[in-house]
């Protein structure tokens, strides 16, 4: 069996879990590997909508283990809630299904008030962040003072580290941000409470991860977020807090990096985007309702509209680069359908010059105004279709055009949220050497 990685090669929301979720049915492992309960990937089987923020997508499959990295920052509280919801729709999840690592950190209660104190506090500059706390813990993990998981399954351990934890916090809460502090019974009480909750899942799953890659099961990496919010390579500052890509597998997942054979990047016909930042070509006015009402552009997390506007074949190709890709998936092709004329951005303009290349090196990117070239559109409805060959010679046209633009073949495309609405290009699929 094969090692595959999907990550979003946008700025996330761009069908990930469908993919995911399609892949894991060969896999025998489903690993998340980063980001944090603001990421929500919505898997869509039948009638039943399932929107996960911090279990694996592969979790709706039977037989499969699944688990959560140490890169993961975990809200162990949504993550005992998404469990309970699931047992409540018939998806028992038990130790034998869900493994949660030892070394990934906590996101408390805390992290969550110092992440909407902190946005309050940068005004003008804010970054949009979900205010789920995942920024906080991260910083907290950098600076060495977060909690893990194995703190909280360890009650002598977690009363240390909590004192010392929230005499830190409270000082900042009450003397910079002016809000109320914590008290250490409450906080260690529900610590305890959930961490006694999920001690059965809580291991050392890079070790169980490795042995069961030496005994060849297929292993599926599952990203969150996407490589435009990466935080060393996406748009600065206006990005999440974790590495996104391929790269954020072998510190998040303890997985050797010369071990994945296949990366898929998924990214949709068009873009979309949530929260601050640049976005060259992001449209604004009857196009940009358009594509939202028909994709039903609203973030799984949050509920927020999100910002759309055409491909940008330019920082898409930059992203599959960066991340070594072995294909893409165009996801929500169906969503063009109606267009006169399809519009991708395949240049910048900046100070006089057309950029080719993203310009990664630049400090502002905001203003980068978009380079367009123009495709046909078309009418018919694709939502049926179910081989490639079936699309309207329009819709396979712009596919292939999108394809030589970027340079990387185009292994999947999706016409649909469901299972079943996946067109596989097994002829673009590179074979493993």
């Amino acid at each position: 069996m094969s090692t595959q990685s999907v990550f979003g090669a946008q700025w996330g929301d761009e069908g990930k879990g469908k993919i995911i979720d399609l892949l894991a049915r060969e896999a025998d492992v489903v690993v998340r590997y980063q980001g944090g309960a603001n990421a929500g990937h919505t898997v869509v089987v039948g009638t039943e909508k399932y929107v996960l923020h911090l279990l694996p997508s592969g979790i709706l499959h039977e037989g499969k283990i699944n688990m959560i990295g140490n890169g993961v920052a975990v809200d162990p509280v949504v993550l005992l809630q998404e469990i309970d919801e699931l047992a409540a729709r018939g998806h028992r999840i038990g130790p034998d299904r869900l493994r949660l690592s030892a070394a990934a950190h906590a996101i408390l209660e805390v992290h969550k008030r110092i992440d909407h104190a902190s946005e309050r506090w940068r005004g003008d500059g804010r970054i949009g962040t979900t205010g789920r706390g995942i920024g906080p813990a991260y910083a907290d993990k950098a600076f060495r003072t977060g909690l893990r998981m194995a703190d909280l399954i360890d009650s002598k351990r977690l009363r240390q580290r909590l004192t010392a934890f929230l005499a830190e916090k409270n000082a900042l809460l009450e003397r910079v941000h002016g809000a109320e502090p914590f008290d250490l019974e409450e906080v260690h009480a529900v610590c305890s409470r959930v961490g006694a909750r999920l001690a059965p899942f809580v291991t050392d799953t890079g070790r169980e991860l490795r042995r069961l890659w030496r005994e060849g099961k297929g292993i599926l990496f599952e990203g969150a977020q996407g490589v435009m919010l990466d935080i060393d390579h996406g748009t600065y500052p206006f990005v999440t807090s974790s590495s996104t890509g391929v790269g954020g597998i072998a510190p998040g997942a303890g997985f050797p990096p010369n071990a994945i054979e296949r990366a898929y990047g998924v990214a949709k016909a068009y873009c979309t985007r949530v929260g601050e930042g640049p976005f060259p070509s992001e449209l604004n006015g009857r196009e940009a309702d358009r594509i939202r009402e028909a994709g039903n552009e609203y973030g799984a997390t949050t509920g927020r509209p999100r910002r759309c506007g055409w491909l940008d074949a330019v920082a898409l190709r930059y992203a599959l680069e960066l991340n070594g890709a072995t294909g893409l998936v165009i996801t929500n092709l169906d969503v063009l359908t109606g267009f006169e004329e399809i519009l991708v951005c395949t240049g910048y303009r900046v100070d006089g010059r057309t950029l080719q290349d993203y310009p990664a090196e630049r400090a502002d990117l905001g203003d980068l105004k978009p380079v367009y070239e123009r495709h046909r559109g078309w009418h018919e409805d694709i939502t049926a279709t179910r081989s490639f060959e079936e699309l309207p010679e329009a819709a396979r046209d712009y596919v292939e055009w999108v394809e030589s633009l970027l340079g990387f073949p185009i292994v999947m495309v999706s016409v649909g949220p469901e299972r079943d609405q996946v067109i596989p290009r097994p002829d673009r699929v590179p074979a493993l050497t």
